[in-house]
């Protein structure tokens, strides 16, 4: 099937441009000396994953025990849950270690660490915990000064439990547009991640692994010392928001949503697509940028934007198409809407956020170079 015949509303992804930034992210890390283990949340798709680790990633990044058992089923071992462990979890996440997992959890308090304790005493399992340290107070865990840290890793190793590594997210830097500012976040978010491991390490807590990452600071570090592996995900797509953020451009991002327009709004200059937020998702999240995309970015069929339109509004299954002004161009207001897009029409809308919009589909279409497309399934749940 061609793109022009797919029904829609339909989550499409370009190989072509996927497969170019899965290899610039792994060069990038290989010429900085870490191990790359990609956040496979954006995706969740068995078919992107191969991709990843065959062009040189070791080990993944997981978001919920669900990706982590679909994964594993699919031949991957080396998996990271990254999210704080609900101790009710410990049960599947002791089945994943039992068939061979080799499943890494984390903590950032005293409790979750002694459930995680208690939890071993009982059971008999072996776990691999790392601890979560906050670089940027974007979001959980422990400063890398902080006591708590030490307390945290003392809990587990009274309860002869691996400290792993310690990890961080330096989720702020969504909110950064300038090479500068990424690249001292990055630094930020590598000092604090390696004081936080030396900490350990001087209280005879062996603590090897040292991870950190976002895909904007994976972009703009400069200097990796002490870190051994970096984690980013929406990489492998992009979406706008990355590409307010300074990082990609339009023809980096590989993930759209095809559309057809099935009305008109004349007097209004609108053309209503079957693709609301059902399809886009509600993520706003260009509103607070430089740039707001509105619900999205129309693009013609062969990935071309039309930067004088916007996807200005959305319900549930209809979107807004209408003109808008950008930094290409003013508004064009001049033609008959009916005209620029008749009824029929198809057109590709790229997403606010890459993670979100891929969350609507249970499956992708990947689109080859030739223009052939492949059914790629997509993992929902927790």
């Amino acid at each position: 099937m061609m793109l022009d015949l797919l029904d829609t509303p339909a989550a499409v992804i370009d190989i072509p441009r996927m497969e170019k930034n899965i290899a610039l992210m792994q060069q990038r890390m290989n010429t900085l000396g870490v191990n790359f283990r990609p956040h496979v949340k954006t995706t969740k798709c068995v078919e992107v994953v191969r991709a990843q680790i065959a062009a040189g990633a070791k080990g993944i990044t997981v978001s919920t025990l669900k990706e982590a058992e679909a994964f594993f089923a699919a031949g991957v071992v080396d998996i990271l849950y990254a999210v704080g462990i609900d101790p009710s979890k410990l049960s599947r996440a002791m089945m994943l270690r039992k068939k061979g997992c080799d499943l890494k959890l984390v903590v950032d308090n005293p409790a979750a660490a002694a459930a995680v304790g208690e939890f071993v005493r009982r059971h008999g399992v072996r776990f691999e915990v790392w601890i979560e340290v906050d670089t940027d107070g974007h979001r959980s865990g422990i400063t890398p000064g902080e006591d708590t840290l030490l307390e945290v890793g003392r809990i587990l190793q009274d309860a002869k439990i691996e400290v792993g590594g310690v990890l961080t997210h330096a989720g702020s830097s969504y909110e950064l547009n300038t090479h500068e500012a990424l690249q001292a976040l990055a630094e930020q978010e590598r000092a604090g991640c390696v004081q936080a491991a030396r900490r350990l390490r001087d209280i005879g807590i062996a603590c090897e692994g040292v991870s950190v990452g976002s895909t904007p600071t994976a972009l703009a570090a400069r200097s990796l010392e002490g870190v051994t592996e970096v984690r980013a995900g929406v990489y492998v797509l992009f979406d706008l928001v990355m590409r307010n953020v300074g990082v990609c451009a339009f023809d980096d991002i590989a993930l759209s949503v095809l559309a057809t327009v099935i009305g008109h709004q004349p007097e209004k200059g609108w053309a209503i697509l079957d693709a609301g937020w059902m399809a886009m998702s509600r993520d706003r999240g260009t509103s607070k940028q430089s740039h707001d995309f509105g619900y999205g970015q129309p693009c013609m069929l062969d990935g071309t934007p039309l930067h004088d339109y916007i996807l200005s509004g959305a319900n549930q299954e209809h979107g807004i198409l209408s003109p808008a002004e950008s930094e290409y161009g003013d508004a064009s207001t001049s033609q008959d809407i009916r005209a620029r897009f008749p009824i029929g029409t198809k057109l590709r809308i790229l997403p606010n956020h890459a993670c979100a919009t891929g969350a609507q589909f249970p499956e992708y279409h990947a689109l080859q170079a030739t223009g052939e497309l492949t059914v790629w399934q997509r993992f929902y749940g927790w």
